[in-house]
Parts: structure tokens; C-alpha cells; sequence
């Protein structure tokens, strides 16, 4: 197990290394020069030259990059010019918000999109797999955006049914503790319910924005394998010998259909990532998303580069934790690894 650990990490360096350079390249190629933006509007060009040559914009591009990758083997991502604080701490303050945000989503679309697959795959062409396939369909087929406002409109304005989108909590009410940054949890930790049912509304809005979209790609895939295996000969066999249809779905058939499902959670997690990004701006989120995004129209590069950098950690140890489970999944897995 440690020795696949080992071999997963050793290569995402090269694919992290390939991220950061990117990334860097593209934060230059933007329109915009940050040392006209942070001088303002009445700066003058002298002005401009000093705050362009206190960001070291001044250098060659090669020069740049070697600075900040000697920044990083530090673990400095640089300044956010835009709030005057570390980057680093920026991600780690905001960092709680978006995963939260992120987690719940895929639990709703899970919690969701496994049942229904089971059922639409036990009955094909029934009612249910009809609404399999409606359900899916307009997953994909609506942006975000669209969903989050559609959402905000039928759920707040007209059934007053979900509090307003104004970020994690109401102005009125005061934050739990900070033990892991996420408000839901921190709230049942403290044993203050109140607290935790405020915040769990206000992600009411974000999170079925976000899970509508993930569960179709994850029910359709949960549905097409669940098809596969219930015609495989060892389900019949398991039938046929008696088994209660609980043991034939679970033990046998679902379990083996899981592989491509658990790889599909994978893809869907990195979509959660992109999407946030919107998403955390249409309802006031403060995630890292709504930071980067803010960075990203004041030309501030090092929030840019420190948003892209985390969540291509975060996907590298999903995939990790993806190639775990496969292990506990199916031990053949060890054998080939």
C-alpha cells in the first residue's frame, strides 16, 4: 500500500510542475499590466515603473519564474496586492468555505445518484428510468449560473422556502469557533444546533446549484454499469441460489459495478472545483473561488497561481484516495499495481 502511495505521488510532480509553469505563463499573458491597476488612475508613469519594479515585473520572464519557484520550495505563494495579506493565508482562511461548499454537493449528488441509477438499471424503461434520463439530461444540459439563479428565484423569491444567498451565515448571527473551518461541523462540535441549522440553509441554493449538475454524469454511470452486471452470469447464479434481492444488489451486483462509478466520483470532484468558482460568486460564497475570480479582474497573479496550484493538490489527493479505494474495492488491484 505505501510503496502504491509512494508511485502515485512521484507522479504528480512532474504533472504539478507542469500546472505551476502554465499557470505562470498564462497569469502573464492576461491583458492588463498590475502595476497600472495598483498605481491608479492618477498614477504616473514614474509611479508605475516604482510599483513594476517593487513586483519584480521589471525582470525577464525566466527570472521571474525562478523567483517564484524559490518562493514556493518556501511555501510563499506571494502577496494578494489586491487585500495586502499573504496568499498562503488567504487560501487557508477561504480554503474551509469552498470545500465545505465542494463536500456537500458531492454527498447530495451521491445520496442521490446511486439510488436512482440502481432503480432505473433494475427497471429499464420504466417510469423511474425515464426520470433517470429526464433528471440527467437537464443536469447537463443547464449552466450553472442559470440553475443557481432559476434556484434563487423559485426557492427564495417566490416560496420563500431558502433564506437569502448571502454567503455562509446570516449578517445577524455569529461564526462557531474555528476548529475545522467548516461552519456546519464547527456548529455540531460547539452543540450549538441553531447555529448549525442556520448555516446548513444558507448552503441550501450553492450545493443543489452544484449537486444537480455532478449527479448525472454519476447516475448515468452508476445506471450503465449496474445494466452490465446484473446480466453477468454470477448475479443469476446468485439468484438462482436463493439470495434475497437486498444480498444479489449489494453484495454482488453493485459492488462490482462500483469501479467505474468511484472513477466517475473522481471526474465530478474536479467539475465541483471548476464550478465553484461561479457558483461561490453568484451566491456571495467566501471561497477561494470568489478570491481567485477577484484576483483574476484586478490582474493580481499571485492569488491566481496560488488557486490553481491548491486545487491541483486537492485533485492530485483525490486521485490518490481514488486508487485506495479501488484497492478495498477490488484487491485485484494490489496484485497489478
Amino acid at each position: 500500500m505505501a510503496l502504491i502511495v509512494l508511485k502515485r505521488l512521484l507522479g504528480a510532480l512532474p504533472n504539478l510542475f507542469g500546472i505551476v509553469l502554465i499557470t505562470f505563463l498564462l497569469t502573464r499573458a492576461l491583458p492588463g499590466d498590475p502595476a497600472a491597476f495598483f498605481a491608479g488612475p492618477a498614477g504616473t508613469k514614474e509611479a508605475v515603473e516604482q510599483v513594476r519594479e517593487k513586483l519584480g515585473l521589471n525582470k525577464s520572464l525566466p527570472e521571474q519564474f525562478v523567483i517564484y519557484l524559490k518562493d514556493l520550495s518556501r511555501g510563499d505563494l506571494g502577496n494578494a496586492l489586491s487585500t495586502g495579506q499573504p496568499v498562503r493565508e488567504e487560501i487557508i482562511t477561504r480554503l474551509p468555505a469552498s470545500l465545505e461548499l465542494v463536500l456537500a454537493s458531492l454527498l447530495f449528488a451521491v445520496v442521490v445518484a446511486i439510488p436512482l441509477g440502481i432503480a432505473a438499471a433494475r427497471h429499464p424503461n420504466s417510469w423511474i428510468d425515464h426520470a433517470c434520463r429526464l433528471v440527467t439530461t437537464a443536469g447537463v444540459s443547464l449552466p450553472t449560473f442559470f440553475t443557481g439563479l432559476l434556484l434563487t428565484y423559485l426557492l427564495y423569491f417566490v416560496l420563500g422556502w431558502a433564506p437569502s444567498p448571502i454567503g455562509r451565515l446570516d449578517p445577524y448571527l455569529t461564526a462557531p469557533k474555528t476548529i475545522t473551518g467548516l461552519y456546519t461541523l464547527d456548529s455540531l462540535l460547539a452543540g450549538n444546533i441553531p447555529l448549525f441549522i442556520a448555516s446548513a440553509k444558507q448552503m441550501i441554493l450553492p450545493v443543489l446549484t452544484l449537486g444537480i449538475f455532478v449527479l448525472a454524469p454519476l447516475a448515468r454511470m452508476t445506471r450503465a454499469s449496474m445494466i452490465a452486471v446484473l446480466s453477468a452470469d454470477f448475479v443469476r447464479t446468485a439468484r438462482a441460489s436463493g439470495l434475497s434481492t437486498t444480498t444479489v444488489l449489494v453484495r454482488y451486483a453493485f459492488r462490482n459495478a462500483l469501479l467505474p462509478v468511484v472513477t466517475t466520483m473522481g471526474m465530478v470532484f474536479s467539475f465541483l472545483l471548476g464550478m465553484s468558482v461561479i457558483v461561490e460568486k453568484v451566491f456571495a460564497w467566501p471561497g477561494v473561488g470568489s478570491f481567485a475570480l477577484e484576483a483574476l479582474v484586478a490582474s493580481d497573479y499571485a492569488p491566481v497561481q496560488g488557486f490553481v496550484l491548491t486545487m491541483a493538490l486537492l485533485y492530485t489527493l483525490l486521485n490518490l484516495a481514488i486508487d485506495m479505494l479501488y484497492v478495498v474495492i477490488d484487491p485485484r488491484v494490489r496484485l497489478a499495481a
